[in-house]
């Protein structure tokens, strides 16, 4: 049981600080790796291939702008994805959002905004 933390980009950790903080109250192990979609899109599909046969794996995408990383992931496995894009004011979260939820048919991308909430997700997604 595990938790795959995909950064776009190193800009992204403390995002990410933010999840993992939680998933380690939740005794949710994961990892972490930094690689966007569009520019290590091979390093993303090998990171997707060598955790497919894991029983208990989900993933947590965190990038902002056009949120391909998301899409890319969901839709090459079959574990869950939760995207948990990063915003620094309004006109970035809208970027942001717009990005992430508009995601094409059969790539099934969870969008949760609080990192607290995406933690808590994967605990409940990984436990049952």
């Amino acid at each position: 049981m595990k938790a795959i933390l995909i950064l776009g980009s190193e800009v992204d950790q403390p995002h990410a600080e933010k999840i993992t903080s939680e998933l380690e109250k939740l005794g949710i192990p994961f990892e972490i790796h930094v690689a966007s979609a569009h520019k290590n899109t091979r390093e993303v599909l090998a990171l997707i291939e060598k955790n497919e046969e894991e029983a208990k794996v989900l993933y947590i995408t965190i990038a902002g702008r056009s949120n391909a990383l998301s899409g890319v992931v969901a839709a090459n496995s079959t574990k869950s994805v939760l995207a948990c894009p990063p915003f620094k004011d309004k006109n970035d979260y809208l970027i942001n959002i717009h990005s992430t939820l508009q995601m094409p048919s059969g790539t099934p991308v969870l969008t949760i905004l609080d990192p607290g909430n995406c933690a808590a997700a994967a605990a409940r997604i990984l436990k049952n």
